[in-house]
């Protein structure tokens, strides 16, 4: 319990420093968004519907810097994240909800498909090390330095350029609107096939060669040699003692992918025409659109931190020494 609730109070203050620095990082941002709203209609407005446009995107100039920080976070208390000018002067909550379903889909099946089968493939490896599973090793390397654009290009250019098995952008087909039926169903997962694929290849390789090196090294500790001579079963030596040991240093590194799927893959999202959050976040920052910014990186924050407490709860659950360590 109090290594709970230190990494919480931990995590606690981390959340305040983010949430603090999303408040004061675009204010020090050459531009304002009023100003960029008003190139972009090019119309004239009254000096009062200028004041109205300020007092809306909290930047009244009647207020102070630190009334505006305190009125944040009563906003962000009440689940108000303001309104994005890019958009439409939509709320900004709804514009990041139209959006994540498609990121979270997309990148998180194939973050965590990748993430299981690299892990159990990296285990055998370094399990069966000095074999001919050693093969996979340089295909994995080779993968784990592929960027994902050039990734995306070549699948693009094999399976939908020359064989036509699948669209090469969107997530639905033009036309098409939202629903729940099979028909769209179809059409979302013929889509997100080939950005699926580049993610899970490109990612792969990191995978593997984590998880074998580690199993590798645990491979050597005294307790995994201990079972051996026990006599117990090598399938078990390898998932209940090895395994389990080496994929620790592999939870935090998921727990940072998990976090960053909800920020998505941009250069996947542009290579694509992926309509996620990363491509959401590239057009707000382009137009200056600071509640949309905002927001956008508020959400990223707090998914990366509470994917981080799930892995450190995982972490104590599958080592008790780091119970013992915090106690």
């Amino acid at each position: 319990m109090r290594f709970l609730l230190r990494r919480l109070a931990f995590y606690a203050f981390t959340a305040w420093a983010a949430i603090t620095i999303n408040f004061f990082l675009p204010r020090m941002m050459k531009g304002d968004p009023i100003t960029a709203y008003l190139q972009k209609h090019q119309s004239e407005f009254n000096p009062e519907a200028i004041d109205s446009l300020r007092t809306l995107f909290g930047l009244d100039s009647d207020a102070s810097l630190l009334q505006q920080y305190l009125d944040y976070w009563r906003l962000l208390f009440s689940g108000d994240l303001g309104r994005s000018f890019s958009k439409g002067l939509a709320p900004v909550t709804e514009v990041i909800a139209s959006a994540l379903p498609w990121t979270l889909g997309l990148v998180g099946v194939a973050t965590i498909l990748s993430f299981l089968i690299g892990t159990g493939v990296g285990a055998f490896i370094g399990w069966r090390r000095g074999s001919r599973a050693d093969y996979v090793v340089p295909f994995a390397t080779f993968f784990s330095t592929v960027p994902y654009f050039w990734m995306g290009l070549i699948v693009i250019a094999i399976f939908s350029t020359r064989l036509g098995w699948f669209p090469a952008s969107h997530a639905y087909d033009k036309g098409s609107s939202p629903e729940w039926s099979w028909d769209f169903i179809g059409q979302v997962i013929a889509h997100g096939t080939l950005p699926a694929l580049t993610i899970v290849f490109a990612s792969l390789g990191g995978w593997v060669l984590g998880m074998r090196n580690m199993m590798i090294t645990v491979l050597d500790e005294d307790y995994v040699t201990v079972a051996e001579a026990k006599g117990l079963a090598p399938q078990r030596v390898m998932t209940r003692y090895a395994a389990r040991n080496a994929v620790l240093p592999q939870l935090s590194s998921f727990a940072l992918a998990l976090g960053f799927i909800v920020g998505g893959t941009l250069v996947m999202e542009l290579v694509f025409s992926y309509p996620g959050v990363g491509k959401l976040l590239l057009d707000a920052t382009n137009a200056k659109d600071w509640p949309l910014m905002q927001g956008l990186f508020l959400v990223i924050t707090l998914a990366v931190l509470v994917a981080n407490i799930l892995a450190d709860i995982a972490h104590a659950m599958l080592d008790p020494r780091t119970r013992m360590m915090e106690s």
